[in-house]
């Protein structure tokens, strides 16, 4: 089985952590609308496999309109096979979803008439003050009125939370998740804020606006979201997701098991296995080679060091972990023998446990999973 990721690259306004590619000027909606379909029919002969999952993200894919949507949903169903009830995502910012009263037809029942079957809500934070820090374009009672209304008529809705903001306490983190289960979500992704260069938050923090993120804060507010979740029968399968049984992330997983997915739109990524590819990040070029019928893609095939290394990165971070059987069959006796010398120290330290010929991150390692995949890295 196969995915299709859609980046629609548009947001209201430029959030002060967000390093991701899109545009607040929506005068070229139109036509890169009409280039992601274009995308969409020169590569349909890419995927080999059923398609099992169709992920809008972005930016903001909210902000599109239903009928915009079903456009591009058409475009798929038209060239490729798709199984039945496929999981689509469509990720939205509180303040789309949220309605005026009278309003004729909810979005909730637009969307799913669309085939829409799972929320990714990006509520960040319940609190005003830290919605400002970050320049959401919601509020915070929007963002309890949105899951207020999604939850009458959606039950694979997954809300995203950011921890380690300046100056949020322990209480407040709290708080944050235990709203969060209080809609009756079954899924949350939950990221610690990260300054990434070139941001405005970078740019504030250089200029003693703001506190920089603390590492321990995050570590501490890590451990509160653990225990909380675990608590109320969410499963940790992967190190930023939790879900309740049978609410895993169908699309995020495929990426986790190396699965083959496709990447449409600016900056999209895809990969098949043996090669991954990138579109160009940047919406004018996008639109350009689209229209003269060109992929703006540039490729890469990843040599058995790299396919190997990606596996331990994303092996470690779910409850999958990492098949030493795999490894062996896959890459070889040497990089077997390599991997286990250097994950030595990390199983004397308790931070990797080997489970049934499964290497695996311990809950003392959880934290730390990236640094250690990097210690078992095969470097050419």
């Amino acid at each position: 089985m196969s995915g299709i990721y859609l980046h629609i690259p548009f947001c209201k306004q430029a959030c002060h952590y967000c390093d991701f590619h899109f545009s607040t000027s929506l005068t070229k909606k139109k036509p890169l609308l009409q280039a992601i379909i274009s995308e969409l029919i020169l590569r349909k002969e890419e995927l080999q496999e059923p398609i099992e999952t169709i992920y809008f993200g972005g930016g903001t894919p909210s902000l599109l309109s239903i009928e915009e949507l079903q456009l591009i949903l058409n475009t798929i169903e038209e060239n490729y096979t798709v199984i039945n009830n496929p999981e689509i995502t469509l990720e939205a910012n509180p303040d789309d979803l949220v309605q005026e009263n009278g309003t004729e037809k909810s979005i909730y029942e637009q969307y799913l008439k669309l085939g829409i079957n799972r929320l990714s809500i990006g509520i960040q934070s319940f609190f005003e003050t830290d919605l400002k820090l970050m320049n959401r374009a919601h509020n915070s009672t929007e963002a309890e009125k949105c899951l207020e209304e999604a939850s009458s008529y959606f039950n694979n809705i997954t809300v995203d939370l950011i921890y380690g903001i300046p100056n949020m306490t322990n209480e407040k983190w709290e708080q944050n998740i235990r709203k969060a289960l209080s809609f009756g979500v079954n899924h949350i992704s939950s990221y610690a804020l990260t300054v990434e260069p070139k941001t405005v938050l970078e740019s504030f923090i250089k200029k003693g606006k703001i506190d920089a993120p603390k590492d321990a804060v995050a570590h501490d507010h890590f451990n509160i979201l653990v225990q909380i979740l675990e608590q109320n029968n969410f499963i940790h399968y992967e190190l930023s997701n939790f879900g309740k049984p049978t609410y895993f992330s169908k699309h995020n997983t495929s990426y986790w098991l190396g699965k083959s997915y496709m990447g449409i739109g600016p900056s999209a990524h895809s990969y098949n296995g043996k090669q991954r590819s990138w579109n160009v990040a940047n919406n004018t070029k996008y639109i350009k080679e689209l229209q003269e019928k060109k992929l703006p893609s540039t490729y890469e095939t990843l040599s058995v060091n790299d396919r190997c290394n990606e596996y331990i990165m994303t092996g470690l971070r779910t409850i999958f972990g990492v098949s030493l059987h795999k490894i062996k069959s896959n890459f070889g006796n040497k990089i077997y023998h390599s991997i286990l010398q250097s994950a030595e120290k990390h199983l004397k330290n308790d931070l990797l446990v080997i489970e049934n010929e499964i290497l695996k991150t311990t809950k003392k390692g959880k934290f730390l999973c990236d640094g250690i995949a990097a210690d078992l890295f095969i470097v050419d």
